[in-house]
């Protein structure tokens, strides 16, 4: 027998922004796709990490590879998808159908957890405060909304500030018709208005699955005076080095935002590593606002590397853990 030393084999599978402006898609449109430097980061540390590593790209060159009957030991997944409510569950799910293990959650979680308003429901049923809300579908129910002013609204399926502005705080029925109407017709998809909540924001990282999950730490967002007002907005997170800054925070009203970020991971059953955006009302309590099963991993610009770098741990580690996490989950050893 050889004394070869096995190294697993880790597919990549992303979607690559450059590829999608090509094909004449826009800026914000391909916001939550990847620059060509995180996947070298990513593969950097699964190389040096002594594992095998092969660049797989978007679902259509995974759906192909595997119709030609290759197989990895392992996927590190970061593919966002292009369109629909299940667009971050489709390469999960046909890596399940040919039995090969990922990085970060199942379908069930990414098409849950994609849209705001259904993660919600189920946060509201698991007893984790989040703001009173309604999903606006069409323009005739913008009529019929009863939350009273100010009220926040947002794409209910989109990430990266995608959709969101200072005009995103909503105090008049003018308004509301008005950024109701915009939504609609920009996205495609339905509106998210829930209570504008004025207090502080809050990101906490999440690393593991189930029992095993841990708060990495809680990191406050702040705007500065000149950032766009009202909100985290789209383009307060391009713009973050002069717009936002980022504080690693530990008292009191932060420590309810880790616990409470830990309960809605676990009970919305997520897995690997993540992040969790949270609000506080006027009583200072924080508020679920959403969860990002599948966060941003570029090593400089992403928030949950940033938290990361404020708290001391280093991309590899954070990476390293991911990887881990997943081999664990499917008893790889």
């Amino acid at each position: 027998m050889s004394n070869a030393v096995f190294k697993l084999k880790i597919g990549m599978t992303y979607d690559l922004r450059n590829d999608y402006l090509k094909e004449g898609f826009t800026h914000e449109e391909t916001a939550e796709f990847d620059l060509p430097d995180t996947i070298e980061a990513i593969e950097k540390v699964i190389s040096d990490s002594g594992y095998q590593t092969d660049r797989i790209g978007n679902i259509r060159a995974l759906t192909r590879r595997l119709a030609a009957g290759e197989h990895w030991d392992l996927v590190f997944n970061i593919a966002e998808g292009l369109a629909g409510f299940g667009r971050e569950a489709q390469v999960p799910a046909l890596l399940e159908a040919y039995n090969i293990p990922y990085t970060f959650s199942d379908p069930l979680g990414m098409a849950l957890t994609l849209h705001k308003g259904v993660t919600k429901h189920i946060i509201n049923d698991l007893g984790i405060p989040t703001p009173a809300f309604t999903v606006i579908k069409s323009e005739e129910e913008i009529a019929g909304v009863t939350l009273p002013f100010p009220l926040f609204a947002k794409p209910v399926a989109e990430g990266t500030g995608k959709g969101i502005t200072a005009k995103s705080k909503i105090n008049t029925r003018e308004e509301l018709r008005l950024i109701c109407r915009e939504i609609l017709k920009t996205f495609r998809q339905p509106v998210l208005l829930e209570t504008y909540l004025p207090g502080r924001e809050f990101t906490v990282g999440i690393l593991g699955t189930g029992k095993d999950a841990r708060a990495l730490g809680v990191m406050e967002v702040i705007l500065r005076p000149t950032a766009e007002k009202n909100a985290y907005s789209y383009e307060n997170k391009e713009n973050y080095v002069k717009l936002v800054h980022y504080a690693l925070v530990d008292d009191e009203e932060a420590r309810r935002a880790r616990d409470i970020s830990l309960a809605a991971w676990r009970g919305l059953d997520l897995k690997d590593a993540g992040r969790v955006d949270l609000r506080s009302d006027a009583h200072g309590l924080p508020n679920f606002m959403e969860v990002n099963a599948l966060a941003g991993l570029n090593p400089v610009r992403s928030d949950l590397p940033i938290l990361c770098n404020l708290l001391g741990i280093t991309y590899q580690e954070l990476i390293s853990s991911i990887i881990e996490s997943a081999l664990r989950r499917a008893n790889i050893k």
